[in-house]
């Protein structure tokens, strides 16, 4: 993807201050829209709980008065199923068009020292999560080769839930931990996310590119922890 700025105040895109001597950005990603839509926002499961409202109306709307036979579809009042169809498109419409602001407004960097994460629609927030502060990581795949990401901090840094949303793992409302939601190519960025912190734990060095060579590549473990 092409990183742009969000905000004229920002040392590059995503960033809020220049990176210090030393430091460089390796990977920079954002979350996919319709896979944010469906894992996050949960359009689908949304979408479905309609549909079956929309039928259980209809039925009763062409219920017989008198419990024999169904009314003729000529005489059914089907104003009622509009607006609620209408009501029900709204709605959908509301939640996919959030979930691709929520998308457009974010964006996640991998440094070799750090991982940052720009996000908000509205208010703009940006988190700044140095490895030496992160503990350990979980990979939750998803179709299309997307994944998520989910970032356990030392116990004692603890970010708002409500600040996260929705880039938080789901259910993990005493102990938030950040994640990189819907990443595109998620078990590669993974890779590259491990590489790196245990980069910065062991005192090791990377090559300037920011590649990681294949022979040294160990998978994120699946909602497993950093080892």
């Amino acid at each position: 993807m092409r990183a742009t700025h969000e905000h004229e105040w920002e040392a590059a895109p995503g960033l809020p201050s220049a990176l210090p001597k030393g430091e460089r950005v390796v990977w920079q990603g954002a979350p996919d829209w319709r896979s944010l839509a469906v894992n996050a926002f949960h359009v689908r499961k949304i979408g479905i709980y309609f549909v079956l409202m929309l039928a259980l109306q209809a039925l009763n709307l062409t219920a017989p008065d008198n419990g024999i036979g169904w009314k003729p579809l000529a005489e059914v009042e089907w104003k009622p199923l509009v607006v609620a169809a209408s009501l029900y498109a709204l709605a959908l419409g509301l939640l996919l068009a959030l979930a691709w602001l929520s998308a457009r407004s974010t964006l996640y960097t991998l440094t070799n020292k750090r991982v940052v994460m720009r996000i908000g629609i509205v208010l703009t927030l940006t988190f700044n999560l140095p490895f030496k502060r992160i503990v350990g990581a979980s990979l939750k795949p998803q179709t299309g080769g997307m994944g998520d990401i989910a970032l356990s901090l030392h116990s004692e840094d603890r970010i708002g839930w409500f600040h996260l949303w929705p880039h938080q793992r789901a259910w993990h409302i005493n102990h938030p931990q950040p994640t990189l939601r819907c990443v595109p190519e998620g078990a590669q960025v993974g890779k590259q996310l491990l590489e790196l912190w245990r980069a910065q734990h062991q005192g090791e060095r990377l090559s300037t590119s920011g590649a990681i060579p294949a022979s040294v590549q160990t998978p994120l473990p699946q909602n497993g922890m950093m080892a």
